[in-house]
C-alpha cells in the first residue's frame, strides 16, 4: 500500500471515528490549564501587592479612620431634683450646661488653633498651652466646667480635633442670695455642700445611668448600640419656707444691718402651730449663684451655727421655772429695792430703781434685779429642768449642717452667782433657730414640736413640756413688754396685732471679759398674742451707729418682719389690748 493510500486512510479513520480522533484533546486542555494558572497566579500577585499596601503605605490612614470610630460606655447624667418653696416657687433648680474637655494627644498636633479656643472659652492661651503640654501622658483634660449652650456651640463650631463636649447640669437659685444660707450650694459636680443641699443629698442627687455607645474622635454619638443602666432623676423637694416671708425678713435685715451699721445678724420665722421653718435669713449674705463668693467666712448659716448670749430674752424662762415652783403667780411682786443686789462679790444693778413690782413689771423693765431675786429663790434643778424642756443644750432637729446645740451647763456645777447671772441671760449660749423654737414652744401652750425645714401635710403631735395654763400666763405676761409705759419692747409693737415678746441686750464677751461697747441686740416674740401663729427672733451683732438696745434695735425689725407675714398668710387681727394696771396681765389671763 502506498504511503499517500495509508495516509488517507488514517484521515478517512480519523474521521469515522477510530483512535486518531482523541489526539487533539490533550493540547486544548494545557491551554485553559495555563490559562488558569496564569489568572490564579496574578490575582495571588494582586492579593500580595494590596496587603502591602494596607500594612506598609496605608498603614497610618487606616489606624487614624479607626481611631475616629470606637465603642465606648457614655455616661447619662442625672438631673438634681429641684427644690421648692411651700407654696411651688422654685428655689433651686438644674440647667443643662455642657463641659468642654480634650484628648491632649490629639490636641497637641494643631496647637496653632488654641489661641482661637482660649478667646472662646474666656481664658488665658499661654496657661492652656501650658495644661495641655503638662498632660500629653492622658487622654483626658477638662478645659472648663459648665459652659452656657451658646458658648459651648462656639466651641463645637471651631472644629478643633481633640476638643469635646459632654453634657452636665449646674445648679441655679433663681432667689439668689435670699435664699443662700438657708440652701446652700452644690459642687461643680453637683454634690450638695452646705444647707439644705447638703442635708437632704441623698434625695436630691440622682443616679447616673450609663449606655453603650460609637463615637468619632471629637466624642461626637455615631450610634447607640445598648443601654446598660437606665438613669434615675433626683427627687424633688418642698420646703417649709414661704418665699414671701423670706424676702420680707431679707429686705428688713439687711436694711438693719445697714441704718445700725452692724457687724451680722439673723431673723427666724416659725409656725407655732406646725413647727415649720417659714423663714431664716442672715447677713452679710452671698449669691449662691456666684461662685467667687463661696467662702466659709460668708457663706456659713449664722441662724444655725453661731452662739450668743441671750441676755434678757432668756428672762422669760425663768419666770416659767417660777410660774411652776407655784412660788410666783402672774399677780407676785417682787422688790427691787434698793435698785441693786450683791451676789457674792459681784454687784447686779438696774437702770433706775423700780421698787416694788409685779412679775409683768419686771419683764417690761427688764429688771436684773427683780429677776436675780426670783432666780435665787428657786432650786437649780427646777430651773434646769424647765429650760432643757424648752430644748436649750440640744439641737432642734432641723437636720442642717452645722447646727450647735449651744452650751447649758448643768445645774450641779451652778453655784449663786452663775443663777444670778443666768437670770439675765449671761453664762448660756445659744443659736437665734434654738431660741425660735423655744419661744415657738411657749406659743403652742407648751407643745415642743421637732422643727420641720420640710412642708408638712400635718403638723406632728409633739411633746407636751409645759403646763398650758402656765404658758398662757406667761405670754400675758410678756405683752407687757410691748405695751406697758416705758416697757423694752415698744418699737416691736404691730399695728392691729397683740404681741407678746422680749427684749435681749447682751455685752458681747471678748479676749476673756466682756466689752462695754459691744453688744448683741435681740428680740424674740409671739404674734397674735391671744393666739399664736407666727414665733420670730431678731439677732443683730455688734450695731454702732448710736443705737444698740434690743428694742430700739431689733424690735422694729420684728415689727415688720412679722406683721407682714401675718398679713400674707391672712392671719386675722386681734383685738388691741390697752391695759391701765401693771396687774391687768394676770387678772386676763385669770379671766380666760
Amino acid at each position: 500500500m502506498s504511503r499517500r493510500a495509508r495516509q488517507g486512510g488514517s484521515y478517512g479513520g480519523g474521521r469515522a471515528g477510530g483512535p486518531g480522533a482523541d489526539r487533539p484533546a490533550p493540547f486544548s486542555y494545557r491551554w485553559r490549564l495555563r490559562l488558569l494558572f496564569g489568572l490564579l497566579l496574578l490575582g495571588a500577585f494582586g492579593l500580595f501587592g494590596r496587603a502591602v499596601e494596607l500594612q506598609l503605605v496605608d498603614h497610618s490612614f487606616l489606624a487614624q479612620q479607626g481611631d475616629m470610630r470606637f465603642s465606648r460606655i457614655a455616661r447619662i447624667v442625672a438631673h438634681r431634683g429641684s427644690i421648692t418653696d411651700r407654696n411651688g416657687e422654685p428655689l433651686a433648680i438644674s440647667t443643662p450646661v455642657d463641659s468642654v474637655w480634650a484628648d491632649p494627644p490629639v490636641l497637641a498636633n494643631d496647637m496653632q488653633q488654641l489661641p482661637h479656643l482660649a478667646r472662646v472659652l474666656g481664658i488665658d492661651h499661654v496657661a492652656l498651652a501650658h495644661r495641655v503640654n503638662a498632660s500629653l501622658d492622658r487622654d483626658f483634660l477638662y478645659l472648663v466646667r459648665g459652659v452656657p449652650p451658646d458658648e459651648a456651640q462656639r466651641v463645637e463650631a471651631l472644629g478643633l480635633p481633640g476638643i469635646n463636649l459632654t453634657r452636665e447640669y449646674r445648679r441655679y437659685y433663681p432667689a439668689g442670695e435670699v435664699t443662700g444660707h438657708l440652701l446652700g450650694f452644690t459642687s461643680i459636680d453637683d454634690i450638695g455642700q452646705e444647707g439644705v443641699e447638703r442635708a437632704f443629698d441623698s434625695w436630691l442627687m440622682g443616679q447616673d445611668g450609663a449606655k453603650r455607645v460609637i463615637q468619632d474622635s471629637k466624642g461626637r454619638e455615631v450610634e447607640d448600640v445598648d443601654s446598660i443602666r437606665p438613669v434615675r432623676p433626683g427627687h424633688d423637694l418642698a420646703l417649709s419656707i414661704d418665699l414671701r416671708v423670706q424676702y420680707l425678713a431679707y429686705r428688713e435685715l439687711k436694711a438693719a444691718i445697714q441704718q445700725n451699721r452692724a457687724r451680722s445678724g439673723s431673723v427666724v420665722v416659725i409656725d407655732v402651730d406646725t413647727g415649720e421653718l417659714l423663714a431664716m435669713v442672715s447677713q452679710p449674705a452671698y449669691n449662691p449663684n456666684d461662685r467667687e463668693q463661696l467662702t466659709p467666712a460668708v457663706y456659713r448659716n449664722r441662724a444655725v451655727t453661731d452662739l450668743f448670749e441671750p441676755g434678757s430674752s432668756i428672762k422669760p424662762f425663768i419666770v416659767a421655772a417660777g410660774l411652776a415652783s407655784g412660788k410666783f403667780t402672774p399677780r407676785s411682786i417682787i422688790d427691787t429695792n434698793p435698785g441693786f443686789i450683791q451676789v457674792g462679790a459681784t454687784i447686779f444693778n438696774d437702770e433706775h430703781n423700780l421698787g416694788a413690782i409685779s412679775l409683768a413689771t419686771v419683764l417690761a423693765k427688764s429688771s436684773n434685779v427683780g429677776m436675780a431675786k426670783l432666780a435665787l429663790q428657786l432650786e437649780p434643778r427646777r430651773i434646769w429642768n424647765v429650760l432643757s424642756h424648752f430644748g436649750f443644750g440640744e439641737v432642734t432637729g432641723s437636720g442642717l449642717p452645722g447646727e450647735s446645740a449651744g452650751v447649758f451647763t448643768n445645774y450641779s456645777h451652778w453655784r449663786a452667782i452663775s443663777i444670778a447671772t443666768l437670770s439675765h441671760g449671761y453664762g448660756i449660749s445659744v443659736t437665734p433657730l434654738q431660741l425660735a423654737t423655744a419661744y415657738a414652744t411657749i406659743g403652742s401652750l407648751g407643745v415642743r414640736r421637732p422643727l420641720s425645714v420640710l412642708r408638712l401635710d400635718a403638723p406632728p403631735v409633739g411633746e407636751q413640756v409645759f403646763p398650758p395654763q402656765l404658758c398662757r400666763q406667761l405670754i400675758a405676761l410678756l405683752e407687757a413688754v410691748t405695751i406697758q409705759e416705758g416697757a423694752t419692747g415698744l418699737p416691736a409693737r404691730i399695728p392691729g396685732y397683740r404681741v407678746a415678746g422680749k427684749t435681749g441686750t447682751a455685752w458681747k464677751f471678748i479676749n476673756g471679759g466682756y466689752s462695754t461697747d459691744r453688744y448683741t441686740s435681740v428680740f424674740a416674740g409671739l404674734a397674735p398674742a391671744t393666739r399664736p401663729r407666727l414665733a420670730a427672733v431678731v439677732v443683730i451683732d455688734e450695731p454702732s451707729a448710736g443705737k444698740y438696745l434690743g428694742g430700739d434695735v431689733s424690735g422694729p425689725v420684728f415689727s415688720a418682719v412679722v406683721g407682714g407675714a401675718l398679713r400674707l398668710l391672712g392671719v386675722p387681727p386681734d383685738e388691741p389690748a390697752t391695759p391701765t394696771d401693771p396687774l391687768f396681765y394676770g387678772q386676763r389671763v385669770a379671766q380666760r
